[in-house]
C-alpha cells in the first residue's frame, strides 16, 4: 500500500487484536478513532515508488469505568505496539454508536417517558432524541469532571415526518455518555408546540403536485471518463494527486501537482477541512448552549454517507468506498463516499476577431466530492481543478433548520426569523476552517498579503485613475492572524522566492477570499476561548507534522484553545519556509422563510489561482469541441 492510503479493514483489524491481545483495551472501553498515521512530511517528500513503507495506526479509546483516554500507536507492518499513552484531562470525540445509545436509553427511562407523557406524547416510536456535547464552561459543574452530553427531543408527526419540525421545547436531558444514566431533566417554561407545517416529503405534503415541465437531462461521455485512478491516485489532463480519507476530516487531497509541459510541479502536498464550528447566536434556553464542532467533536469522515448516481452526482462517475471503526473497533465500509467525475462549465476563454474569425474553449473541471450528514445538516463538499490551473474549493449547506415554537401572541426574538406559525428559526453561523499546506513548486515558500488601492492625483496621475498593488510580507507567527479587506480587494499570494518563472518574478499561487465571516463574537465569550482561530479571516503558521486541528486535538467539553493559541507562541519565521495556510470562511446564516422546512442549498467558496506559476495561459492547448467544428 501507498504510505498515504487510509486504513484497510485488515489494519484495523489488527489494530484491534493487538491491543486487545495486550490487554491494553478490554470490554469497558471504546473506540473513538482508528486512523492513519501519515508519514512525516519530511520523508514522504523523499519516498519514491519501491521505497519501504511505513505503515503506522493511531488509536484514541477511553474507559468507561475512569473516563481515562488514551491513545496507542501499532506498528502495522511489524505487527508491534509501539507506545500506549494516557491523556488525562480530554475528552475525546463523540461516536455515533454513543448517539444511538443515548436515545435507546432515554426512551427507556421512567422519567423521561413521565416528561414526554406530561406534554401528551406517548408514542415513543414518533420520538428522535438528539445529543450534543457540551464546551466545559457551560456544563453543570457537579458533573464536569464527566463524558457528559445533552439531548434534544424532536418528535415527527408520522412514522416518516420530519422529527426537527416539531421540537419539544422547554426539556433538555443532562446524560452521563459512559454509563447513559440521565442526570437531569433541565427545564424551562413550557410552550405549546406550534401549529407548523415542517413537511417536505411530497407525500407529506398536503397539496402538494410536482412540477412536470422539467424535461429529463443527460451527460454523457460515450469514450469513459478523462480520468484515471489507480488506488487512491487520480489523475486528469495534468493533474495528479491522491485521494485520502479519514475519519475527522473525511475527504483529504494528498499531493497535488500539475504536468507543465513535462515538468510535474508541485503545488499543494495536503489540503482538507480541518474544523468547523457552528454556534447559535441566541441566549435563549433552547440554544445558548448549541455549538457544533462537527470535525472535533463528531468527525465529518463518520458522518459521511453513500452518494447515488443521479441524485448526487450526474455524469460518468467513479466512486471510492471508505473504511472506518465503530466504537467497537470493528471496520466497516461507507459504500461510495467519494465521488469523482468531469463537469463542463461553460466557456473557458474566447475571442472573436473584427475579420470575422473566432477561437473558442470550453472550460472543463474535475470534481471531487463528499456529502455529510449532520444531525439535521448536510454539508456537500466540492474540491474542483480546472484545466487552467485554478482549485476551488465549494461547500453547500442544506438540510433543516432548528426552530423553536413562540407562544400565542408572543413576538418573535430580535436572535431569529418568524418561519412558520409560531415558529422562530435562530440566527447561527457555520464557520469552516480549511487548512492548506501548499508547496509551490517546494516547500520553501513565502507569503505576501496583497492590498489595491488608489493612487493619489498627480502630476503623474491626473486623473486620478490610477490602481496599484502592495505586496507585504508575512513574516513571523506573530503576524499570523489576518482580515480580509473588502475595501483594499486583499488576497493573499503563496510564493516560492527561490524559483522565478519565465518573465523574472517568483512564482505563486494567490488564496482569493470567498465567503469570509466576522465572528462577531466578544473575545471573552466561552465559544470564543475555545475558538479563536475564527477570529480572523486567515492564519499562516510554519509547518510542523502535529499541527492538524486548529482548535487542538481535543475540543470536545474543552474551556480554551489548544491550537492554533499554541502554535504561533513560539512566533517562528515564515520567511522561506515549509508554510501553511489556515483559510476561515462560512455561512452567516441569517434565517428566512424560504430556508423552511428544508433549506435550498447555501453554497460558498474560495480559491486558489495560479499567479505568475505559468509563464502564460496555460490552458491554450485545450482543443475545440471536436463535434463543433465552427468553434475555432
Amino acid at each position: 500500500m501507498h504510505p498515504l492510503d487510509p486504513l484497510s479493514s485488515d489494519e484495523i483489524t489488527t489494530t484491534v487484536e493487538l491491543l486487545r491481545g495486550a490487554a491494553v483495551v478490554g470490554d469497558t472501553y471504546r473506540f473513538a478513532s482508528i486512523t492513519l498515521v501519515e508519514p512525516p512530511k519530511a520523508q514522504m517528500l523523499a519516498w519514491r515508488p519501491g521505497d519501504e513503507v511505513t505503515r503506522r495506526s493511531l488509536s484514541v479509546f477511553w474507559d468507561r469505568r475512569d473516563n481515562l483516554a488514551r491513545e496507542a500507536i501499532v506498528d502495522l507492518v511489524a505487527g508491534s505496539i509501539e507506545s500506549v499513552t494516557e491523556m488525562p484531562g480530554v475528552t475525546p470525540n463523540f461516536t455515533v454508536d454513543e448517539w444511538h445509545d443515548c436515545e435507546h436509553a432515554m426512551k427507556d427511562d421512567p422519567r423521561v417517558v413521565q416528561a414526554l407523557a406530561e406534554r401528551g406524547i406517548t408514542d415513543l416510536s414518533l420520538v428522535v432524541i438528539d445529543v450534543w456535547t457540551y464546551g466545559k464552561a457551560l456544563m453543570p459543574p457537579q458533573w464536569a469532571d464527566r463524558r457528559l452530553g445533552w439531548a434534544d427531543i424532536w418528535v415527527r408527526s408520522t412514522p416518516y415526518g420530519n422529527p426537527y419540525a416539531n421540537p419539544v421545547s422547554g426539556i433538555k436531558l443532562i446524560v452521563d455518555m459512559n454509563t447513559m444514566e440521565l442526570l437531569e431533566i433541565d427545564r424551562d417554561d413550557t410552550t405549546d408546540p406550534a401549529p407548523v407545517m415542517g413537511e417536505y416529503e411530497p407525500d407529506l405534503v398536503p397539496g402538494q403536485v410536482l412540477r412536470d415541465d422539467v424535461k429529463a437531462l443527460h451527460i454523457t461521455q460515450p469514450d469513459g471518463p478523462g480520468f484515471t485512478i489507480d488506488g487512491n491516485e487520480l489523475r486528469w489532463q495534468n493533474w495528479k494527486l491522491r485521494v485520502g480519507f479519514n475519519y475527522r476530516e473525511g475527504l483529504v487531497l494528498h499531493q497535488v501537482s500539475y504536468d507543465d509541459h513535462g515538468t510535474e510541479r508541485d503545488i499543494a502536498y495536503r489540503m482538507s477541512l480541518a474544523e468547523m464550528i457552528v454556534p447559535y447566536r441566541d441566549s435563549g434556553f433552547d440554544h445558548y448552549r448549541r455549538t457544533a464542532y462537527d470535525i472535533g467533536e463528531w468527525g465529518l469522515g463518520y458522518m459521511t454517507t453513500s452518494l447515488q448516481l443521479g441524485c448526487d452526482c450526474l455524469g460518468e462517475i467513479r466512486y471510492l468506498d471508505a473504511t472506518l471503526a465503530d466504537s467497537a473497533g470493528i471496520p466497516y465500509d461507507i459504500k461510495q463516499a467519494i465521488c469523482i467525475h468531469e463537469e463542463d462549465n461553460a466557456v473557458l476563454w474566447k475571442h472573436v476577431d473584427n475579420n470575422g474569425r473566432s477561437q473558442v474553449r470550453r472550460m472543463r473541471r474535475l470534481v471531487v466530492s463528499a456529502h455529510a450528514t449532520v444531525a439535521n445538516y448536510e454539508y456537500l463538499i466540492y474540491w474542483r481543478f480546472y484545466t487552467d490551473g485554478n482549485i476551488e474549493c465549494e461547500i453547500r449547506a442544506t438540510g433543516i433548520m432548528v426552530t423553536t415554537p413562540l407562544a400565542p401572541g408572543q413576538p418573535t426574538p430580535a436572535t431569529g426569523t418568524l418561519v412558520d406559525q409560531r415558529t422562530y428559526a435562530p440566527f447561527h453561523q457555520h464557520i469552516l476552517v480549511a487548512r492548506l499546506d501548499l508547496d509551490v513548486d517546494g516547500p520553501q515558500n513565502s507569503v505576501m498579503e496583497v492590498d489595491s488601492f488608489a493612487v493619489e492625483t498627480s502630476p503623474d496621475n491626473p486623473y486620478g485613475l490610477a490602481i496599484q498593488t502592495r505586496a507585504t510580507l508575512i513574516a513571523s507567527e506573530s503576524e499570523a492572524g489576518r482580515d480580509y479587506d473588502f475595501g483594499k480587494q486583499r488576497s493573499w499570494k503563496v510564493t516560492n522566492p527561490n524559483r522565478p518563472n519565465g518573465l523574472g518574478t517568483p512564482v505563486a499561487y494567490k488564496l482569493l477570499p470567498g465567503a469570509a465571516i466576522p465572528s462577531l463574537m466578544a473575545a471573552g465569550a466561552p465559544q470564543y476561548r475555545r475558538a479563536p482561530v475564527i477570529g480572523h479571516t486567515l492564519w499562516v503558521t510554519k509547518q510542523h507534522d502535529d499541527e492538524k486541528w486548529p482548535c487542538g486535538d481535543y475540543p470536545t467539553q474543552s474551556e480554551t484553545d489548544d491550537g492554533m493559541t499554541r502554535w504561533i507562541a513560539d512566533d517562528e519565521s515564515l520567511e522561506n519556509t515549509d508554510v501553511v495556510l489556515w483559510y476561515v470562511f462560512g455561512i452567516h446564516h441569517i434565517t428566512r422563510p424560504e430556508d423552511w422546512p428544508v433549506m435550498p442549498a447555501d453554497t460558498v467558496s474560495f480559491w486558489l489561482k495560479p499567479f505568475g506559476f505559468f509563464d502564460r495561459n496555460p490552458s491554450l492547448d485545450v482543443p475545440p469541441t471536436p463535434a463543433a467544428d465552427h468553434c475555432h
